[in-house]
């Protein structure tokens, strides 16, 4: 049996509860406008949260997207959660122990002998990381079931006491959501996963992650991210692609993650890409926001609708700071 690893199916989900843009501005002026004067005008919640509230939410919302996404990806791919020999699972806006695999094995479906890997930590690039740690798995094991899920609630992450300009720009531009994937080698499926890499670049820890105290998670979020991405990213993409035998000119169409509309730009000045390019990432940030990991999924599910290229990759940026990519060929 071949080795050659695909991705069978792929499906998306976000939570029940819609807020437009019109009510966070209406909230933010209610929440903020006496306390902070130079503020960006989006908040989420009307009370303080600490802990408890927020992981106890988290498992609620979470394991729900959890299963929305993971039943329809399983069932796209016209298998059972029975037929999963292994379940990867992505997040850095929550936890639960034990895990959410775990939690939802019986509700799900899963056979006693599933091997689960949760993964917390990698951010924004966890849906690119945790997609290659997936794929290699199922590269290991041919004909396995390998089912990877991203599952991030950003929300839960706004802070009524933390007044500064990276919390109220984060509370901006992030929201929810979940994806589910379903990888096999030896199978027909949407595409084929060529090759995987990472760069992690040295001395970059300030420029995105979590400050953790009794109040929960509070963002760290450096000002200086576009120019950063603008200006390394390229060399760091360009090095990935070589320790697999690709140049930049051999990628047909690069699928990014929409972190923000100045790093999107930033983006496609780094890769040699026209201004608007990433067309997709931009119509995924404008309707859901940055979701973090799960939104490199979104706008793939995209570019699958609209028919990919011979190559694309996906490419996609997180705390460490790190960049993720993954290459995909079309199969014919």
């Amino acid at each position: 049996m071949t080795d050659t690893v695909k991705l069978v199916s792929l499906a998306v989900a976000t939570p029940e509860h819609v807020i437009f843009q019109k009510q966070a501005v209406e909230a933010s002026a209610r929440l903020f406008a006496d306390r902070f004067e130079d503020f960006r005008p989006l908040a989420w919640f009307d009370e303080p949260h600490g802990w408890h509230d927020r992981m106890q939410a988290f498992a609620e919302v979470a394991g729900g997207l959890f299963v929305e996404a993971a039943s329809s990806a399983l069932r796209q791919a016209g298998v059972e959660a029975g037929d999963v020999d292994c379940v990867v699972t992505v997040s850095s806006t929550g936890f639960t122990t034990p895990s959410l695999d775990a939690q939802l094995a019986g509700r799900m479906g899963f056979r006693p002998d599933i091997e689960r890997v949760p993964v917390f930590g990698l951010g924004c690039a966890a849906g690119v990381s945790g997609f290659a740690i997936a794929s290699r798995l199922a590269r290991s094991r041919p004909g396995a079931v390998v089912l990877f899920v991203s599952i991030e609630l950003c929300t839960l992450a706004f802070r009524l006491d933390e007044l500064t300009r990276p919390n109220i720009i984060a509370t901006a531009l992030f929201g929810d959501g979940a994806a589910a994937c379903v990888l096999r080698s030896g199978e027909d499926g949407l595409a084929e996963v060529e090759s995987t890499g990472e760069h992690l670049f040295p001395d970059t820890l300030d420029i995105m992650g979590w400050k953790i105290d009794d109040g929960g998670f509070g963002i760290v979020l450096a000002q200086s991210l576009p120019p950063f991405a603008e200006k390394e990213l390229g060399p760091a993409v360009k090095a990935i692609l070589a320790r697999n035998g690709l140049r930049v000119e051999d990628i047909d169409r690069f699928i990014c993650h929409p972190g923000g509309t100045k790093v999107l730009a930033a983006m496609e000045s780094a890769l040699s890409m026209a201004p608007g390019t990433l067309d997709h990432e931009r119509t995924v940030l404008a309707e859901y926001g940055n979701m973090s990991s799960p939104t490199i999924l979104f706008v793939l599910e995209r570019a699958i609708r609209a028919g990919l290229p011979a190559r694309a990759a996906m490419i996609a940026m997180g705390p460490g700071f790190s960049a993720s990519c993954v290459t995909l060929r079309r199969v014919a």
